[in-house]
């Protein structure tokens, strides 16, 4: 390891890394503007400029290497000072012209004393600047619904640019212009198209861009901070949410290297204004045609007229999306005491069976180590819509092989932001691959770390079991399978999907699933349909059916409904969930639900009260206490479990032979894909520039 003496104290440091990481390293802070640890270096800002013995001047940390000084002529090793007087002047120069143009509007700045620019200003900058003329004044551009711009703040960093180009994908900013009239823009002015395009604003160090939606809404001083994780998809990325009083009025990225490194997607950021709209706040019960308010007595009551005594066999339950493993696990215990095996947390009618193996229906390579395949095959999935960020994972290895990432795809043909192969539209193609018939197999087999990767349309059709199987084929048969390297992977999109196949929330012996279910309540064979914030079913198929909806907002189940049941979000209750890889992650309470809603284990604790069945446990450690001896993968927190290699291999022997029928799409909008997004008025307007792109530009923005 090089050795660097920095500030007069010795010390190793890895190769290869910059000077600007090295004095990191060793607890030693450089400022920087435009230097960021994800992004590629620039040397735009020149804040890093530091003292190295030896050089005629100060030089910039972010763009110099360790493994490019050499040890002085006395043999001592490199010498970086960063506190010297030609240090000092250096960075306290650049800090008065980087605010040559800075318009200094901090007390109305939407940044709110979270800009790195006034905290490196009091620490590395000057007492006063010399620069008598005129600012120059920037036109503000835009950037779509949820970026909002003062570019006369901005100083050329291009983080924004790079972050754009690189992790998202969609180069749409760029700098134009030259010296003076160098400015950022977006192309031809159009809103920004990307799903990822709101971690821009983290990224700017100077209050340029900021966030329009949570313009001037607080400030951050009177916010409650609470650490949480993100369900709008199966990613579970890590988040912060942040409440005053009754309201969520922002969320946040935390850092998470493992999981989402520091992005989220702009549903995740943005949908917290759908936590209070058309939320659910009393319960509700339908009479002569038409839903009226009552108390929670009167609708328990209703619910156990219509259940108490009925046939189990005529009994039905289905789980949403978004449902935590908590009540999940509430309600199979009481269809299980009301002898009902018509249970189903398959929603969108997918074809994963938790008797197979946990493998068989999990990320098994794990997000991270996308960064170590080297091939990869897509089944029916558009990662980019189904999880942006974990699709930021595969261009990330992409571009650290230098564009050489195959990837394959057999399906229908979408944008992934980075260069793919359409090999077919359906399962002949992907018979081929697992015979052996088709070229993209030999590239499989020739990859030490390939990996398959199953989306959502391959697996909810009626042969989505034989796909499966093909695909555990596919997996065998290229050597993707071992002790140090598992490559079959399920991208679920659904955040309660593999903690209800963890706890078995699938029809029991001669249980119906949800399209089967759907249809006995259309032709009457069902008397009560219990959904759990279950929206994405065809309502007007379930007939004359008793239908009870327990959830957070009135959605397509509200308006079903017989019975409504108001419900929690994940915002406001403490719920364990498991991401696509089975990463056991759990959520925290940052505000409580409004009005008369309750924690959703405690509804079905209470309709089993009603109806004679009492569940066996009165509190939520009790629950978790029978949750885990049942799922005992769910006690294990921020951590996979257990996930058998054999049990891929064992799938992979069933004789295949699905349909001819080719992929679908899993997600036709990404932006309103649940009850809370749907209620969001910022989703809204994303999806209405996602329609109509020619919109929205800067003139009707």
């Amino acid at each position: 390891m090089p050795k660097l003496i920095i500030d007069g104290n010795e010390h190793d440091v890895p190769d290869g890394i910059t000077l600007i990481q090295a004095c990191g390293l060793v607890g030693v802070e450089i400022p920087r503007f435009c230097f960021h640890e994800r992004l590629s270096i620039a040397g735009n800002c020149r804040m890093c400029l530091v003292e190295v013995v030896g050089m005629p001047k100060p030089i910039a940390s972010c763009a110099m290497s360790v493994s490019d000084l050499r040890p002085s002529p006395d043999g001592t090793p490199p010498t970086i000072n960063t506190k010297s007087e030609t240090t000092r002047r250096a960075q306290e120069g650049t800090m008065e012209f980087l605010l040559v143009n800075h318009p200094l509007d901090c007390p109305i700045c939407d940044q709110g004393g979270e800009c790195d620019l006034q905290d490196q200003a009091m620490a590395y900058g000057f007492n006063a600047g010399r620069f008598k003329d005129n600012k120059r004044a920037v036109e503000d551009k835009y950037l779509g619904p949820l970026i909002k711009t003062a570019m006369t703040r901005c100083i050329h960093c291009t983080r924004c640019v790079r972050f754009m180009t690189e992790v998202a994908g969609v180069p749409e900013l760029g700098l134009i212009g030259r010296g003076e009239d160098a400015e950022i823009t977006s192309y031809l002015e159009h809103g920004l198209h990307s799903n990822l395009s709101a971690n821009v604003v983290d990224l700017c160090p100077v209050g340029a861009l900021t966030s329009k939606p949570y313009a001037f809404q607080a400030r951050p001083w009177e916010l409650t901070k609470t650490p949480s994780i993100d369900i709008m998809d199966a990613v579970g990325s890590a988040i912060r949410v942040d409440s005053r009083g009754k309201e969520v009025l922002r969320i946040l990225p935390r850092i998470n290297d493992a999981v989402n490194e520091e992005w989220i997607s702009d549903k995740a950021r943005h949908v917290w204004d759908g936590l209070r709209s058309q939320r659910l706040d009393r319960p509700y019960i339908r009479k002569d045609g038409k839903l009226s308010p009552c108390s929670w007595d009167e609708a328990i009551a209703a619910i156990a007229e219509r259940v108490k005594g009925a046939d189990g066999a005529k009994f039905g339950a289905i789980a949403g999306d978004l449902a935590a493993a908590e009540e999940m696990f509430a309600l199979k215990t009481l269809a299980d005491q009301l002898g009902s095996p018509n249970i189903d947390c398959r929603q969108d009618g997918s074809k994963f069976d938790p008797g197979l193996g946990r493998a068989t229906y999990l990320f098994n390579t794990s997000i991270n180590r996308i960064e170590e395949a080297d091939a990869v095959l897509l089944v029916g999935s558009d990662p980019r819509v189904e999880a942006p960020v974990l699709n930021s994972r595969i261009r990330k290895r992409w571009k650290q092989l230098d564009g050489k990432l195959p990837v394959g795809l057999i399906g229908s043909d979408v944008d992934l932001t980075y260069p793919y192969v359409r090999l077919g539209a359906g399962p002949e193609t992907l018979a081929d691959i697992a015979n052996g018939k088709h070229d993209f197999a030999k590239t499989l087999t020739e990859a030490k770390k390939p990996m398959v990767i199953l989306g959502p349309p391959a697996m909810a059709r009626p042969d989505g079991y034989e796909i499966l199987s093909l695909a555990a084929k596919v997996a065998t048969g290229v050597g993707a399978l071992d002790d140090r390297w598992n490559g079959f992977n399920i991208l679920h999109a659904a955040a309660a999907r593999v903690a209800g196949l963890d706890l078995g929330f699938v029809p029991g012996k001669n249980g119906l699933g949800t399209t089967d279910m759907i249809a006995a309540a259309g032709r009457g064979d069902l008397d009560v349909l219990y959904l759990l914030g279950a929206d994405e079913i065809d309502m007007s198929a379930l007939g004359e059916t008793f239908v009870i909806y327990q959830g957070s907002h009135g959605d397509n189940g509200a308006h079903r409904a017989d019975v409504i049941l108001p419900g929690a979000a994940y915002t406001e209750k403490e719920s364990t969930y498991a991401n696509t890889e089975g990463r056991v992650q759990m959520t925290a309470r940052a505000i409580f639900p409004p009005g008369d809603a309750r924690e959703d284990w405690s509804i079905v604790k209470a309709v089993s009260d009603a109806i004679g069945k009492s569940l066996p446990f009165g509190t939520l450690q009790e629950l978790r206490g029978k949750m885990y001896a049942s799922a005992p993968q769910l006690a294990q927190l921020d951590t996979f479990g257990a996930a058998q290699e054999s049990s891929v291999a064992k799938m992979a022997e069933h004789a295949a032979k699905p349909s001819d029928e080719p992929f679908g799409i899993a997600i036709d909008d990404y932006y309103l894909t649940n009850a809370i997004a749907r209620a969001s008025a910022i989703m809204a307007s994303l999806s209405a520039m996602g329609a109509d792109a020619e919109k929205a530009t800067g003139t009707d923005g």
